[in-house]
């Protein structure tokens, strides 16, 4: 059994340990919170498992580090931390842990990542003998093994677009929504997310690895947006009101140029009603939101995603996707030794032993 550590019990950690808990090679040892009303409760109630796990968490992280865990599952934010995540992945690679995140934007293609966060990670690994591995769902497995997977079904690729549409009411994080991606804001109010150059340092690393894996060069990436008012006030069951007029809808794209044509495409259409932008893409069943790959070529594929978890939530769903990525990887990334992985090097396998078990 490899002890793991969950650090972050948000949306995504506590898919994570759900995770850590069904794998048959992982033993959950600690989970590390922030807030103090958090520490002292048990695994399990965080994460909304319905059984205890006999593991509370805990705000020590130099007494949960100082045990040595062997893998460690970093689900902290790094949106608008970005320097605290880092030295807190550094510190744990430093104690040789394989770890698995998907806070860390700038390494989802570390061969192409910027130098000053690549040398400094590359540096802890090196120094304590551990592994670091970043991926989640979109950035993650929507834009690099999903796509590069159904590549390999056609002959003539034209072009591969990789969307995600989704229903931002149903996404339990309201300083995001309305702060980072700018929902219920005036259409002059300039969101972090959506800022130029913002879209290209979160997805343009994606872009890359899958240019890499289908041996073309990029020109270039481009970025395209599109913002729309509601045209009346809605109510939302998460979140309150977003008043008529304010940013109710976002169609963002990210464009890996080719020989002068965008071939490589992120697309995301978000919106926090359905009412908004009718004329956008959305899922094919009409529900709160997939992810699509769209292989243009002979012959045309299209695959769609649709996952749902905590009471049948898509948003949950799919960061339980991400959660899962990463989790399922460390019994192979322990085994592959110390150094700084990317998608193309992880490969995604079955769920080895977890057929109709709970």
């Amino acid at each position: 059994m490899i002890p793991t550590v969950v650090w972050g019990t948000g949306n995504v950690g506590r898919a994570a340990i759900r995770a850590v808990a069904a794998h048959p090679m992982l033993s959950l040892v600690a989970v590390l919170v922030s807030s103090p009303a958090k520490v002292g409760k048990d695994a399990g109630e965080l994460s909304g498992l319905g059984r205890r796990l006999g593991v509370a968490a805990t705000d020590d992280v130099d007494g949960v580090l100082s045990a040595g865990p062997r893998a460690i599952v970093y689900a902290a934010s790094g949106d608008v931390r970005l320097d605290g995540a880092i030295e807190d992945v550094s510190r744990a690679l430093r104690v040789g842990a394989v770890v698995v995140t998907p806070s860390l934007y700038g390494m989802y293609d570390c061969t192409n990542a910027p130098d000053e966060i690549r040398e400094v990670l590359l540096a802890s690994a090196e120094a304590g003998g551990g592994s670091l591995f970043v991926s989640g769902v979109d950035p993650g497995w929507a834009n690099d093994v999903l796509p590069l997977l159904v590549s390999g079904l056609g002959s003539d690729i034209d072009a591969v677009r990789c969307q995600e549409i989704f229903d931002y009411s149903t996404y339990d994080q309201e300083g995001a929504v309305r702060d980072l991606i700018g929902m219920g804001h005036p259409l002059d109010y300039q969101p972090l997310m959506l800022a130029e150059g913002i879209p290209t340092m979160i997805w343009g690393g994606q872009l890359r690895m899958m240019a890499r894996a289908l041996g073309v060069e990029l020109d270039g990436i481009e970025e395209a947006l599109e913002r729309r008012p509601l045209e009346s006030s809605v109510v939302t069951d998460t979140m309150g009101e977003f008043s008529a007029g304010t940013q109710g809808a976002v169609r963002l794209e990210v464009r890996g140029v080719v020989a002068g044509e965008p071939r490589i495409v992120v697309e995301h259409v978000t919106r926090i009603h359905a009412d908004c932008a009718t004329d956008w893409p959305v899922p094919p069943d009409g529900g709160a939101g997939a992810h699509r790959v769209i292989v243009e070529g002979r012959p045309r594929i299209e695959v769609t995603v649709e996952a749902t978890d905590e009471g049948e939530n898509r948003a949950a769903g799919g960061n339980a996707t991400a959660a899962g990525r990463l989790v399922n990887a460390i019994d192979w990334l322990v085994e592959a030794g110390p150094g700084l992985y990317d998608a193309l090097d992880v490969p995604l396998r079955p769920a080895v032993g977890r057929l109709g078990k709970k």
